[in-house]
């Protein structure tokens, strides 16, 4: 398949990379690992990773698996930085560990990260675990017995059957040296207490201000509509997330992750030259499903854009992308962006003539029509937009519930410990 073309390309390209511990941050800056594996929740990683590296840290994301291609939870892949096994001899000043079932299992098996993190932790340097992540893996290793701790609401009973764990069902938990937290409607502020843990309070606030995080935590998520109309599909509903250099990594992920979750058809396609792109922040390397030139040969229920500026200027530039998302829009089908991308690109062709919608704050002045510019998540008619990575999964969330129903969305948010 196509993909599998894609993965197959991005094997040879990165088999003789060597391991690049984190990007060019300031002399001194904090050292981080994020663990991960086959199967892990691939929003629970990029999360924390890109508000690690915001904050100013030195993020290498390595995996405990073979080949650096990690086959992430819900089809997402992307190539680590190196391996687990070739780290061995370093030291970091946290260790984090994402969830996911398959994954948490692949990383619970790896016994140079169970030597790493022992020494870790026994050191009393900072570890932190989400999702499936503290009862699979740090329990079972036996890391966090005599502490208080936290993961996803389905594994609290077995975390509280391990000897010595005071399993409490709270979002983000932190005791002594140890974080944990419950899953992906949790994984920002997760990172954030992390930020907080490494560089202090002060820090932590600044990272928050630009991702427009929700007021009140755990509440239902909020959708602003205009003109309401039923969007329709034949089928099982097919949906494009396009990416590029620069897309911002939360969002995209969250449109992918939530959707496939929710039992949408994703295709992701690079606008670049190659399948595989690079994020915003951390510079994930995302490996998309298809060129954007396949995806334009296929029909779409929705087409939909993360944002990021680098991202947003490459899709804005790209004729095909802007052409596909003309004929979608006149056709009456649904389109839709989030941050930079609706100010960026939706704005400039015309796309948002009529029509109300918003955008990442700080650029909601090139919008001609500013009123609705407050809302997180904003739908007129078979137009949604939505604002930054603090909304992104709102914005999923509300795409499912026009797809599917509010009742899968609300289902939905509660198993990703949203609401």
């Amino acid at each position: 398949s196509v993909a599998r073309r894609a993965t197959s390309w991005c094997r040879r390209k990165l088999a003789s990379r060597p391991v690049v511990l984190g990007g060019p941050t300031e002399p001194g800056a904090k050292r981080v690992l994020v663990a991960v594996a086959a199967g892990t929740e691939p929003l629970e990683a990029a999360a924390a990773a890109d508000i690690l590296d915001r904050a100013g840290a030195r993020v290498t994301v390595a995996t405990a698996s073979e080949g650096l291609v990690v086959e992430a939870g819900h089809g997402v892949r992307f190539a680590a930085d190196g391996r687990v096994a070739g780290l061995e001899a370093e030291e970091f000043d946290l260790i984090v560990l994402p969830g996911g079932m398959k994954g948490s299992a692949n990383l619970g098996d790896c016994k140079q990260l169970e030597k790493m993190v022992r020494k870790h932790t026994q050191s009393g340097r900072l570890c932190a675990a989400i999702g499936a992540a503290p009862a699979m893996v740090l329990a079972r290793w036996g890391v966090l017995k005599g502490f208080t701790a936290t993961c996803h609401p389905a594994l609290l009973g077995r975390l509280g059957d391990d000897d010595g764990v005071i399993a409490v069902d709270d979002r983000v938990v932190k005791d002594r040296n140890v974080v944990t937290s419950q899953g992906v409607g949790t994984a920002i502020e997760f990172a954030l207490e992390l930020v907080e843990q490494l560089y202090g309070e002060l820090k932590a606030h600044e990272v928050a201000g630009p991702l427009y995080m929700r007021p009140q935590q755990g509440g239902k998520y909020s959708i602003q509509e205009y003109n309401q109309i039923q969007w329709k599909c034949t089928g099982t509903p097919r949906v494009l997330v396009p990416v590029a250099n620069g897309s911002e990594e939360m969002e995209a992920l969250n449109l992918i992750d939530v959707l496939r979750r929710a039992g949408a058809r994703v295709t992701v396609a690079s606008v670049e030259d190659t399948p595989r792109i690079l994020t915003r922040h951390y510079k994930l390397n995302l490996i998309a499903d298809v060129m954007l030139e396949q995806a334009a040969e296929m029909e779409f229920d929705l087409i939909v854009m993360p944002g990021g500026l680098p991202g947003a200027l490459k899709f804005t530039s790209s004729e095909k992308l802007v052409g596909m998302l003309k004929k979608q829009a006149e056709s009456g089908r649904p389109y839709g962006a989030i941050c930079a991308s609706p100010a960026y690109v939706l704005e400039p062709h015309g796309l948002l003539k009529g029509k109300k919608a918003t955008s990442f704050p700080p650029m909601a002045h090139l919008l001609t029509d500013q009123s609705a510019c407050e809302y997180r998540v904003v739908v007129d008619g078979n137009l949604i937009t939505s604002r930054a990575p603090g909304t992104a999964t709102e914005f999923a969330l509300a795409i499912v519930e026009k797809l599917f129903g509010e009742e899968k969305a609300v289902a939905l948010a509660k198993e990703l410990v949203f609401m």
